[in-house]
């Protein structure tokens, strides 16, 4: 199969018709769909602003510019003694990480602290080219992580400088995601800008070979273990058993009529259009499986996978049985609201302007290998080539890969000279088998958070909030309590 080995996401641009790797195109997926129409958790107030940007701060033969949004809400705030919170946005629509961070809400009142949430070059309205944004690799060349901090740290300097009161105040970057890679990031590299960062699933390893690149897929494979007893072994026969169906005489009729497709299978790329996107399915399911309900990619149950799992009992059923097992299983996370009429295996790929930026990045910057094979994880077995990836890049983009960028340009795992950097993952998240989950030194501090899903702590508060993520929002408040505290200790110092 290989298809981990190709690019981030299908049908990309015009002509392109490179086959999508489920995981990288899950990690998009979590933001650019729901960044389309931002809908807030709950009400919030805050102010739109922009700020004219270099298009390239490290070059000096153009002086274009362009407009960064970015939102404040400053409710809370107290010029005595107070913080500014500085979300350092990612790949989507910055409107929908303010109403979708709640734990920024939740404690600006502890923190006196001003809330920015700043939106990542090339995404939601903060396009350095406007329309032509996205035309080719020439016009995204500006589109880097580097860039994008560069972008931050201008940000912050403008406002302590045009808000009365705001000069002498602590920042501390937060972001989820790869928003907390940045904020990692942006301690790392501007540490006179931010006290200290709090990164939440924030996989800054899942480059190069840091990481096994079977740990993602694994840790997906064991979240749907621990929820029921043979429910992994059963999607790991899914795949053999539709192959078989697929290639009997009336079989992707009858797969398309019992699972209830939208547009109907006609060859094998599209059984393995099919594949792949139950796959994606899984791996959703695994980064939001929240202990309440939510509407985070699409209106889910409680505990998600354990009522998938639910379906997932017998792995000594039929073919057919099987099947029909998987329908009822993707209906919970395509119709739990009772609305779908069928399902749609072309919803994922979606050709939003956001995904077309992500594409890029993962195809220059951002390249993380993903392999599985069969046996510890319960997918297709599939390796991870370089060359076949870079090959997928240039005729998508133009453009090949540098797969070790990243790690030479922020260290790798030889980051211990850096300070006050709070590391949390969910162990239900498969992104924390690329993240930091122990403490490195007594200052960057990892933070495991018992059956949490993908940045769990970065949402609001919940009834239904599971002790742990409670006691890891509380670790997280004391330390940037102490960075808060420890700036004006030094403030008064110097006078």
């Amino acid at each position: 199969m290989r298809r981990l080995a190709l690019l981030l996401l299908a049908l990309l641009a015009p002509g392109a018709a490179v086959p999508a790797p489920p995981a990288l195109r899950a990690f998009s997926r979590l933001h650019l769909s729901a960044g389309l129409t931002p809908h807030p958790a709950a009400a919030v107030k805050y102010t739109t602003h922009y700020m004219e940007q270099k298009v390239d701060h490290f070059g000096f033969n153009t002086d274009k510019t362009f407009k960064q949004r970015y939102l404040i809400a400053d409710e809370h705030w107290r010029k005595d003694g107070g913080s500014i919170l500085f979300y350092t946005g990612n790949e989507g629509d910055i409107v929908w990480f303010c109403n979708n961070t709640g734990f920024m809400w939740d404690v600006a009142e502890e923190l006196k602290a001003m809330l920015v949430f700043a939106e990542h070059r090339y995404y939601g309205k903060s396009l350095p080219f406007g329309v032509n944004s996205f035309k080719d690799s020439r016009h995204l060349n500006f589109l880097t992580s580097e860039q994008a901090l560069a972008d931050f740290a201008e940000l912050i300097q403008h406002l302590k400088t045009t808000i009365p009161g705001a000069e002498n105040q602590p920042v501390i970057a937060i972001g989820g995601s790869y928003g907390g890679m940045l904020a990692a990031w942006f301690r790392m590299k501007f540490p006179h800008l931010v006290v200290g960062a709090l990164a939440a699933s924030a996989p800054i390893w899942q480059f190069e070979d840091l990481v096994p690149c079977g740990i993602f897929m694994e840790i997906v494979t064991t979240d749907f273990r621990k929820s029921g007893p043979n429910c992994s072994e059963c999607i790991r026969r899914s795949w053999d058993a539709i192959n078989r169906l697929a290639r009997t005489g009336p079989g992707l009729h009858w797969l398309s009529e019992v699972l209830h497709l939208c547009t109907p299978l006609t060859n094998s790329q599209d059984v393995q259009h099919l594949k792949d996107w139950i796959a994606e399915t899984w791996i959703n399911l695994a980064m939001v499986d929240y202990p309440y309900e939510s509407n985070f990619l699409q209106p889910l149950p409680a505990w998600p996978i354990k009522v998938v799992c639910q379906y997932f009992k017998n792995p000594n059923v039929s073919d057919a049985q099987l099947l029909q097992n998987i329908f009822q299983a993707l209906n919970v996370y395509y119709n739990y609201s009772g609305q779908a009429r069928c399902l749609n295996i072309s919803e994922t790929a979606t050709t939003s302007l956001g995904s077309l930026g992500w594409s890029y990045q993962a195809c220059t910057e951002m390249v993380m290998p993903f392999c599985t094979n069969g046996i510890d994880d319960m997918f297709e077995p599939s390796s991870w080539d370089l060359q076949e990836f870079s090959d997928g890049c240039f005729r998508q983009w133009g453009v090949r890969p540098r797969p070790f960028w990243i790690t030479a340009l922020y260290g790798g795992k030889n980051i211990s000279s850096h300070t006050n950097i709070i590391f949390s993952n969910g162990d239900l998240d498969p992104w924390s088998g690329g993240g930091v989950t122990k403490d490195i030194t007594d200052t960057l501090i990892a933070v495991t958070i018992s059956d949490g899903a993908h940045h769990l702590d970065l949402r609001a508060n919940n009834a239904f909030d599971p002790k742990t993520v409670l006691l890891a929002r509380s670790l997280e408040v004391k330390y940037m309590k102490q960075w808060i505290r420890d700036f004006y200790a030094r403030l008064r110092g110097k006078h």
